[in-house]
């Protein structure tokens, strides 16, 4: 088990889903899911590391209208939002927990304490009232 997580890079918003493996279709499939509760003008880029998850991006393009990149290879830096939040999320759930045992409502619970948890770089608002205005 594997979760499917987005960052917006502004507001520091996080949409996240568990996904049963990291198939592309799975991934994809999750990605439309999550972007479909997104406004269509705040859909613009989106940037994915080189993952056998990402195989089938270009079927992502069209439907969600947006452009992605890739990050370099071996450079996690170029998407330093996401993995600063990834290890946010591992604050609530730990690196070698068995993601079986972990609902999507689970997840969602972490989703929303990192959402209104205010931030320094916000000037201590949350990403959730950042990315609402």
């Amino acid at each position: 088990m594997f979760f499917c997580s987005h960052v917006e890079r502004t507001s520091r918003y996080l949409i996240a889903q568990k996904i049963e493996n990291k198939q592309a279709a799975l991934f994809n499939e999750a990605t439309l899911a999550l972007f479909s509760r997104i406004p269509d003008h705040k859909r613009l880029t989106l940037t994915l590391d080189n993952g056998k998850e990402f195989a089938a991006f270009k079927a992502l393009e069209k439907p969600l209208n947006l452009t992605i990149y890739f990050a370099d290879p071996y450079c996690s830096w170029q998407r330093g939002t996401n993995e600063n939040t990834n290890g946010l999320i591992r604050r609530f759930i730990p690196k070698k927990t068995d993601f079986s045992t972990i609902t999507n409502e689970q997840l969602q619970e972490v989703v929303n304490k990192i959402n209104s948890r205010p931030r320094k770089i916000l000037n201590y608002r949350t990403p959730e009232e950042v990315f609402i205005t």
